[in-house]
């Protein structure tokens, strides 16, 4: 039994992993949180969806296609309401609301274009279960636990290994010194932005399909849950996302286990505030820059 549920919070985590990822990108380089980023992680679900009902592809053609719909996204969200903030100085609130007001209108446009009904992947996507005798795990399961895996390696080497990842961290230090040693902050501002909305858009499909619930609210309480992992594992930092994102999924499933399935949504808030009053700077954050590496 904790073997099984182990398992199955292991996958879940992943999933908010993936999700807080893109959330702590942008903060680390922008220091805003993107509540776009919800709004973005639902339209990625549909696209999803769509690809694999109307177009007949398979999921991973599905979520590639996701990717690009979402970095486009995040590109269009950092073209018409980051950039033009961002060059008139103002108060880091600004963007914050210029965000709520994008989610916002992503959200009402879903309603409108596809209405309020909840829609799910076909049944053969699903499949069975696969018995391992201590535990069982579904294929649906192993996808989504090796596909965000394999998101997080590859953007690990991204910022760690490449230029564009140096760049990226160069940025989030200090845009001015960035821009002295001829790296275009503004390119790679917009490059970091699309990166994290395609990982946002990544998550909606596998939570999407994990669920098997798509709908134009599912943004909401997901976003909510991915701030709370940003806040777990330390503002800016990308280590702390990963591990924040697995402690809140084991966390939520033996909550639901041992104890009532109406608590899983506050376990996301409770870790918050015992952590706040343990560690306000996260998991992986340091005191003196306020929680990003």
């Amino acid at each position: 039994m904790f073997l099984q549920q182990l398992v199955n919070g292991l996958t879940l985590g992943s999933l908010y992993a993936v999700l807080a990822i893109g959330l702590t990108l942008v903060f680390g380089v922008l220091n805003i949180i993107n509540m776009a980023h919800g709004g973005i992680f639902m339209i990625g679900a549909f696209v999803g969806l769509f690809m694999v009902t109307i177009f007949n592809v398979n999921i991973f053609v599905a979520l590639i296609v996701a990717m690009a719909v979402g970095a486009i996204l995040g590109y269009l969200l950092e073209f018409v309401a980051l950039r033009p903030l961002r060059k008139k100085k103002v108060s880091h609130l600004a963007p914050l609301i210029s965000t709520i007001g994008v989610s916002i209108f992503i959200e009402s446009l879903a309603l409108l274009l596809w209405g309020p009904q909840t829609r799910s992947f076909p049944p053969d996507y699903i499949g069975g279960l696969i018995d391992f005798g201590a535990f069982k795990i579904s294929m649906v399961q192993i996808i989504g636990l090796g596909v965000s895996i394999l998101l997080m390696v590859i953007l690990n080497v991204v910022i760690k290994k490449t230029k564009i990842g140096k760049a990226i961290r160069a940025v989030s230090m200090s845009t001015e010194t960035a821009a002295l040693l001829g790296i275009n902050p503004t390119m790679i501002i917009s490059v970091t932005v699309m990166i994290a909305s395609a990982l946002g858009a990544a998550a909606g499909v596998l939570v999407g399909l994990s669920f098997n619930a798509i709908e134009p609210t599912m943004g909401v309480i997901i976003g909510f849950k991915g701030l709370a992992v940003l806040i777990l594992g330390g503002l800016g930092n990308i280590t702390g996302a990963m591990v924040g994102g697995f402690i809140l999924g084991v966390a939520e499933v033996f909550s639901v286990a041992y104890g009532a399935s109406t608590f899983r949504d506050a376990v996301a808030f409770g870790l918050i505030i015992l952590l706040l009053f343990w560690r306000p700077q996260g998991l992986f954050g340091s005191k003196d820059k306020g929680g990003r590496p």
